[in-house]
């Protein structure tokens, strides 16, 4: 009896022990998230179309399935079908929706009918079509997509036998920006305009040159042009900020350029009327963190004028209301997404925040929306304990009309999201940040804590949702995220305190940020640990080299060598211009200055290093150069190389998983034993 009464209560434990377990975020709870993107509101602005985003366990991918959204939050399917759908664009009289669907087995245009609720493929394309674009009489859709061009090597071997197995030819590159991350190696070809009927048939190749024609697109009022952005210049290569607007003729394919000016201008948008574009550009200035204005011209390129300029914010988003009196736009401010509108005098409103939610992985920025009926908005609504949702902007009123995740989250206990303003001890400016607190809080305990780092570094986080943060905090963690000085969303002045000077100063606020966190009273002083990635990857390698307050680090997918980094990164073209203040071979010292290996000799911080195998913005080679460097200087370190990633290892959710099990496991192996 005894016996049983103890096996029942082991039993008892066990289950109490499992429901706790349930009652948290899990690693495996990141394949049941969902969110909201590209929100197209129906022209009657009686309700609106949007890509329910969900992660595909099976086949360890992101897919997006068209559903339609009602004010009162009615939700339903559009198609039905299993395919990824993406792209919804309505035409002009709101009776047919273009998308493209991978149904047939490759990415095609397709085509929704309101009147049957069919729904069909209507071209076949072989490369992936973008940008899709309803001309004004809904005959044509206008979009781009790459166009190969056929060369060959300019090397054949002699001498091969019939038969024979010969290894793979050399790969013969000679083009200026030859690898992209997230794309690989370029394929010898161009990104051109095509236009097909919208009741299918052959795509018609308007564009027809040696540049890189897309962007968004957008039809001339009277259908016979086509507005799009471009770098169509013959040193494109050494001016790489510098794009233009440009018509082209429906008919002939002439291309016409409507501005011209050093500095990029793109995302044309006709006004309902047709007499104005608007679009969104800068004049360049050189610096590394650049504020991009919302402007307005006529359609001939004429009377040209910005309408954001007292706005110190980047504008992220905009469309034209219904009337074509004004514009719609968003940008983040203080780490928050904003949406606002604007006359066509400049003169402009804030209407309502929490703009975003798309970034689920970590607390970043970005949102979409879209304007339709009498001036209704529909957009991704940003929250600290879920993943984007949609909410329905009408007259001064915001209502949230979907809750994708209350099945999946609604019964978890998560991070509370607090934030936390603090002062700089470099020149006593305010700074900001916040605080995720483990579920079950208690403030008279202490706490370990993670200082997690954005990367950009011109990004910002904000109270946004982030199963990273979660997942760290679910294991029991304090985790503090700011926005030190370069982050975005406070100025240009704030920005560029570290142009040409990264890392600096930026470094003094996310120690100035622990400090204010330690000074609450509820963490372990000897418990201190920390991560970023990219940029902010980084900031952590130069947090070991400078520090010996960490009890161990994670250092993901960093830049520590910046003379090497910029002769092996995708865009070098863009980096040495920018961020230094020329060649490296002629500013070695500025180089190595800010360079985190030039520190290696100072650390003794347990450090591990992770990176996608596929990283060419941060090439795995700057993670393989610290990591033998640390284990030449005799620092504890280990190498994770992600499988079939790229920068954003979040693309995958198992890598997503991945990356938050290893820096857990690292942080869990350097822990006090007090």
């Amino acid at each position: 009896m005894k016996k049983w009464l103890m096996g029942a209560i082991a039993v008892t434990l066990s289950a109490s022990a499992v429901a706790q377990t349930e009652r948290t975020l899990q690693l495996q709870n990141v394949f049941d998230l969902e969110y909201a993107a590209s929100p197209a509101l129906h022209p009657s602005g009686d309700y609106g179309v949007f890509v329910r985003q969900s992660m595909d366990i099976k086949h360890d991918q992101k897919t997006g399935r068209l559903w339609t959204v009602k004010p009162n939050g009615d939700i339903r399917p559009l198609t039905g079908d299993s395919a990824h759908e993406w792209s919804p664009v309505w035409s002009p009289d709101g009776k047919r929706l273009a998308f493209i669907s991978d149904a047939s087995g490759s990415p095609q245009i397709a085509i929704y009918w309101t009147d049957t609720g069919k729904h069909a493929v209507v071209s076949e394309l072989t490369q992936t079509p973008s940008s899709l674009s309803w001309s004004p009489n809904g005959d044509y859709i206008a979009f781009s997509q790459f166009t190969p061009i056929k060369s060959a090597a300019p090397v054949s071997l002699p001498g091969k036998p019939e038969g024979a197995d010969w290894t793979a030819p050399p790969q013969f590159v000679d083009k200026d920006n030859y690898r992209y991350d997230g794309g690989g190696y370029v394929s010898d070809g161009y990104q051109q305009i095509y236009v097909i009927s919208a009741e299918g048939g052959t795509a018609r190749q308007i564009t027809d040159d040696e540049y890189n024609n897309g962007g968004d697109l957008e039809w001339s009022a009277d259908g016979k042009q086509i507005y799009f952005s471009a770098n169509r210049r013959s040193d494109a290569f050494r001016q790489p900020m510098n794009s233009e607007i440009y018509a082209v003729q429906v008919d002939t394919g002439q291309v016409r350029t409507l501005t011209d000016r050093n500095g990029p201008d793109g995302a044309p948008k006709r006004s309902p009327n047709g007499d104005w574009l608007a679009f969104i550009g800068n004049d360049d200035n050189g610096m590394s963190s650049q504020i991009s204005r919302l402007y307005v011209m006529s359609v001939d390129g004429t009377q040209s004028r910005v309408l954001t300029s007292e706005l110190d914010r980047s504008v992220t988003g905009f469309a034209w209301d219904t009337d074509g009196e004004g514009i719609y736009f968003t940008y983040d401010d203080k780490g928050v997404g904003q949406l606002a509108r604007t006359d066509l005098d400049g003169d402009y409103e804030p209407l309502t925040g929490r703009v975003g939610g798309l970034s689920y992985g970590r607390p970043y920025g970005g949102g979409d929306f879209s304007v339709a009926g009498d001036d209704q908005v529909l957009y991704t609504l940003s929250n600290p304990l879920r993943p984007a949702d949609l909410a329905w902007w009408d007259d001064g009123d915001s209502q949230q009309v979907t809750q994708l995740n209350e099945d999946a989250l609604g019964h978890k206990k998560l991070a509370q999201v607090e934030e936390i303003t603090y002062k700089s001890s470099v020149d006593g400016r305010d700074l900001q940040g916040w605080i995720a607190y483990p579920p079950n809080f208690d403030k008279d305990k202490d706490y370990p804590l993670i200082l997690e780092i954005h990367g950009g570094p011109h990004t910002n986080y904000g109270p946004r949702f982030s199963v990273e943060v979660q997942l760290y905090a679910a294991a029991g963690y304090v985790v503090l995220y700011t926005n030190p000085r370069g982050s975005t969303s406070y100025g240009d002045d704030f920005a560029n305190e570290i142009h040409q000077n990264y890392p600096s100063h930026d470094y003094d606020d996310l120690m100035d940020g622990v400090d204010a966190v330690i000074d609450k009273g509820f963490i372990d002083e000897d418990q201190l640990y920390v991560t970023g990635g990219s940029g902010g990857g980084v900031l952590t390698a130069w947090i070991v080299g400078h520090t010996e307050r960490f009890r161990a680090a994670v250092v993901a997918k960093p830049v520590i060598n910046w003379y090497s980094f910029v002769l092996t990164a995708d865009m070098y073209n863009y980096f040495y211009q920018y961020w230094f203040p020329g060649l490296p071979w002629e500013n070695l010292e500025q180089y190595m200055k800010h360079s985190p290996i030039s520190y290696v000799g100072n650390v003794t911080t347990p450090t591990m290093l992770l990176t996608g195998e596929q990283d060419y913005r941060t090439p795995i080679s700057e993670t393989e150069q610290y990591y033998q460097a640390l284990k030449l200087a005799g620092v504890e370190t280990a190498m994770v190389r992600i499988q079939n990633s790229g920068h954003s290892i979040y693309a995958r959710p198992s890598n997503l998983m991945s990356k938050v099990a290893y820096i857990l496991y690292w942080f869990e192996q350097h822990k006090s034993d007090d």
